[in-house]
């Protein structure tokens, strides 16, 4: 099956440009369908109730695991950070996503709280600011000056080979946070302030009463986790074309690592329906499978880093673009 909006309608794509789409974005289209032959599947629409736990279970491990570290040596920090501490923030991260959607409870103003307190151990305040531009990803998925989730055109030029890749890999998490300053700045409200304050109180009391390899160790687990690192793979995986003929924009991935990850890897099962918790998100398929059996997806989020950094034609530019469509305003 290819998505809609596929080669019937897309230009063929070039290693020096980004891959324009002239059809609207396939998830909304397919949604309606599904529901109409399958309207069980909005039985799975709302929050899981067990999320507040699970959230709260991984940010007091990471908390506890920087106290552990505070006299340590910086070789066992690293380690520690890499092997352990990244998929636990890596988690949280994921969790943010999740809460951005309202899926942990009802009223969203919980899940902003929570979203806040999943963020401690990240290390950096981001979740209220994520919420914002994640939604637009979805709303308007691809739309040039409007999706920061798409590389900048700086960076599609300066990502030219492997060398580059790698550092843009490495580094990802840094760009993917810059980047909206320079593709669609936004005023911070009283919600991001609340962020800021909260979580530059948590660095403080942790530097004050446990040192700063413990903040280090927070830190780290967060950059390590969002680089050349499995579980950072979905980054790539979600949006980057690799099989142009195909014209499928959103891929899932079907492996292990979902289960520490809120199954993000269901990516055109979420990009389908936004509403239904991770947790949930393999039942759609379940319900729904002619709809997901013949798209492209992937097994290893690990060999999706190494085919995008080692395929000399995958880069920043590997990516669908749209212009804003009149149905969007």
């Amino acid at each position: 099956m290819v998505a809609e909006g596929g080669n019937n309608t897309n230009k063929p794509p070039a290693t020096d440009e980004f891959f324009w789409s002239y059809s609207d974005e396939p998830h909304a289209s397919r949604r309606r369908e599904i529901l109409s032959r399958y309207p069980q599947v909005r039985q799975l629409f709302g929050p899981d109730p067990w999320s507040p736990l699970k959230v709260t279970l991984v940010v007091l491990l990471q908390v506890r695991t920087a106290m552990y570290l505070h006299m340590s040596g910086w070789t066992k920090i690293l380690l520690v950070a890499y092997f352990f501490g990244s998929f636990l923030n890596h988690n949280l991260f994921l969790a943010i996503h999740e809460l951005s959607h309202n899926l942990a409870f009802s009223n969203p103003t919980h899940n902003r709280f929570l979203g806040i307190f999943a963020n401690l151990p990240i290390g950096v305040p981001m979740s209220v600011t994520f919420q914002k531009y994640h939604l637009e990803h979805h709303r308007y998925q691809g739309v040039d000056g409007i999706d920061t989730d798409i590389p900048t055109l700086m960076e599609a030029r300066l990502v030219t080979n492997v060398i580059t890749k790698c550092i843009w890999v490495l580094f990802q998490l840094f760009f993917y946070a810059i980047r909206p300053l320079f593709v669609s700045p936004k005023h911070p409200g009283k919600w991001e302030l609340m962020n800021f304050i909260v979580q530059i109180m948590f660095n403080s009391y942790l530097v004050n009463f446990w040192g700063w390899r413990s903040l280090s160790y927070l830190i780290l687990s967060t950059f390590v986790g969002g680089g050349i690192h499995p579980i950072a793979g979905h980054f790539i995986s979600e949006h980057y074309v690799f099989n142009k003929k195909e014209g499928q924009e959103t891929y899932s991935y079907y492996g292990p690592l979902n289960i520490m990850s809120w199954h993000v890897g269901y990516h055109n099962e979420h990009h389908d329906f936004p509403r239904i918790p991770g947790s949930k998100l393999h039942k759609v398929r379940e319900m729904a499978p002619e709809y997901y059996e013949n798209l492209e997806s992937y097994k290893s989020w690990s060999q999706v880093i190494y085919s995008y950094i080692a395929n000399k034609s995958m880069g920043p530019f590997s990516r669908m673009k749209r212009k804003l469509s009149t149905k969007n305003t």
